[in-house]
This record gives C-alpha cells, sequence and structure tokens, in this order.
C-alpha cells in the first residue's frame, strides 16, 4: 500500500513537472514569436528574393519583365564555352581575396585581442580609462574609419608615409591603396585596427568570469604563469573565443565597405560582396549579381557551420579529458 502511494505521488510529480515544461517551452515561442515574424519579413524576404532573382534574367533596368534561365546565371553553355558565375575568373578572385582577408585579419585580431585582454584584466591605476580608450576604433563607423585611413595612407600627402619617410624606413611614397603588393595588406592593417577592441573586449568579459580561487591554488603549488595560462586560462575562454571568431568571420566573409572605400572596385582587393554590387549596380545585372549574392551566402553559411563544428569537437575533447 506504501510503496502504491509512494509510486502515484512520484507519478504526479512528474506530472506536474511536464506540465511545467510545457507551460515554460509555450511561454517562450509566445514572447519569441514576434522576433521570429519580424525576422522573416527583414532578413527572409529578402533571402528568398535574392534567391529567386538568382535563377532569372532580371535587369536593373526592367525587374517586371525578368523570366526564369534556370542555373544559366550559374553555369551555362553556348557554342561550345562556358559561362556564369561558377566560371567567372573574376569570382574566384574575390572568394580568394575574401578567405585570404578573412582568415588573416580574424587571426590577427583574435591573437592580438587576447594579448590586450591580458593586459586590461591586469590591476593597474587607471584601467577603466584604458578600457575605455582601446573601443573608440570599434565605435567609429566602418565608413569613416576607412576614410580616415584613406587619407593616411595617400601616396602625397599621407601621414603614414611622412613618419616612413622621416624615420628613413622608405625611400619613396608608396601608393598603400593602389599598388598592388600592398594593398590587400593595407585593407587587413585597417581592419585589424578597428576591430580588435570587439576581439578583446569579447576575451576580457571571458577573462572576468574566471574563478579566482584556481590562480591562488596555482600560485600556492608554484606552478608557472605561462603553464597556468596554456592549461587553465586558454581552455576556459575557448568557448568565448569561439563565439568571438564566429561573429568576426560572418563580418571578415562579407566586408564591403572597408575594401570598396579604400580601393573601389580593384582587382587586387575585390571581395565577394565587391564583386555582386558590381555586377548588380554598375553592370545592372540583377540576376546575375544574385545568383552571386547566393553563391556567398551558401560560402558563408557552410564556412560558418565548419567553424562551429570544429569548435564543438575541440570543446567535447576538453570536456572528456
Amino acid at each position: 500500500m506504501t510503496v502504491a502511494l509512494q509510486q502515484d505521488g512520484s507519478g504526479q510529480r512528474k506530472a506536474k513537472r511536464s506540465n511545467l515544461s510545457t507551460a515554460r517551452l509555450r511561454a517562450a515561442w509566445l514572447f519569441l514569436a514576434p522576433m521570429m515574424i519580424a525576422l522573416a519579413v527583414v532578413a527572409g524576404w529578402p533571402l528568398i528574393r535574392t534567391i529567386w532573382l538568382g535563377f532569372t534574367d532580371a535587369n536593373l533596368t526592367d525587374l517586371s519583365h525578368s523570366q526564369f534561365i534556370g542555373f544559366e546565371n550559374y553555369l551555362s553553355y553556348y557554342d561550345g564555352e562556358a559561362y556564369g558565375v561558377l566560371v567567372d575568373p573574376d569570382w574566384w578572385n574575390a572568394v580568394w581575396n575574401t578567405l585570404w582577408f578573412s582568415v588573416i585579419s580574424v587571426g590577427l585580431e583574435t591573437l592580438i585581442g587576447l594579448f590586450v585582454a591580458l593586459l586590461l584584466n591586469a590591476q593597474f591605476k587607471g584601467r577603466g580609462i584604458v578600457r575605455a580608450a582601446v573601443l573608440i576604433p570599434w565605435a567609429i563607423p566602418t565608413i569613416v574609419s576607412a576614410k580616415m585611413w584613406s587619407w593616411m595612407l595617400h601616396d602625397q600627402f599621407g601621414v603614414i608615409n611622412e613618419i616612413l619617410l622621416g624615420v628613413g624606413l622608405i625611400s619613396d611614397p608608396i601608393a598603400w591603396t593602389a599598388d598592388p603588393s600592398t594593398a590587400m595588406w593595407a585593407v587587413i592593417m585597417v581592419d585589424v585596427w578597428k576591430t580588435t577592441p570587439f576581439m578583446a573586449l569579447l576575451t576580457l568579459a571571458a577573462l572576468q568570469m574566471l574563478p579566482g580561487d584556481i590562480y591562488e591554488a596555482a600560485k600556492v603549488d608554484g606552478i608557472h604563469p605561462v603553464r597556468v595560462f596554456f592549461k587553465v586560462t586558454l581552455p576556459l575562454i575557448r568557448p568565448a573565443i569561439l563565439v568571438a571568431v564566429v561573429f568576426r568571420s560572418l563580418d571578415a566573409l562579407r566586408v564591403f565597405d572597408l575594401i570598396y572605400v579604400l580601393t573601389s572596385n580593384s582587382s587586387t582587393t575585390m571581395s565577394m560582396s565587391v564583386y555582386a554590387r558590381q555586377q548588380l549596380v554598375d553592370f545592372q545585372e540583377v540576376g546575375y549579381g544574385s545568383a552571386a549574392a547566393t553563391l556567398l551566402f551558401v560560402v558563408i553559411a557552410l564556412l560558418t557551420t565548419l567553424t562551429v563544428m570544429a569548435g564543438g569537437l575541440k570543446l567535447n575533447e576538453g570536456e572528456q579529458s
């Protein structure tokens, strides 16, 4: 009899928990519904529209009379020759430029941001002022910072050449954003200057959450600080760094404004976004440009998924070890 009562009580508790979980789930969807609807209208519809236009011969001068042409914007054959985005050398050059820019810039920003975060996490006088000052480059709009750096990097009256000439590092002025050998590195330098504070801020937030007793125990045991960093600090802040890298990779892969302001439509630095804009606006080929924009979306989604999966595998390996 007692056992039966206990089983009934346990069943009632389970039923109550199930009802409570269902109510919480229903409430969560209720609160998320407006945001999901707004997101579908603001982001979903333009994405679907762009994908659809990629399968048409739409032109900017007459969008209403576009016709469905299938995959011809992506790949087609006429008289034995291949046409389309997938066989356009300029597209693949833009893909390479984008990937190169993303890997180098995000890598440098992660390393420098980690170093800056470690410095800002230390105790020193005026730390609050320094933390606020570090965020200034990130707070400046990208267009403004790009235009500012374009003047600073100018070969005739730029301050960068004046400084380098003054200290004897160069003998003649350099057209940093016009010379093919330096244009991409100039863009990367400006992007690192602007976005490193973002990486440092997220890393610093992770460092602030670490328990202090771990470091006190390591200090008592006489463990070297470098070993503590690689064995304790870095594994603990790895999830935050992964999130920062994913966000920065998304921005870097769809970079447009920084490259366009500094180098315009130069093939040396043209990104996938600049290529799509050129087809859409300059050449007025909405269908062809939409196909390029769709491929850009596919590349970003694929690389982001691979990055998250790789980060998840590393985190699971760290937890198991």
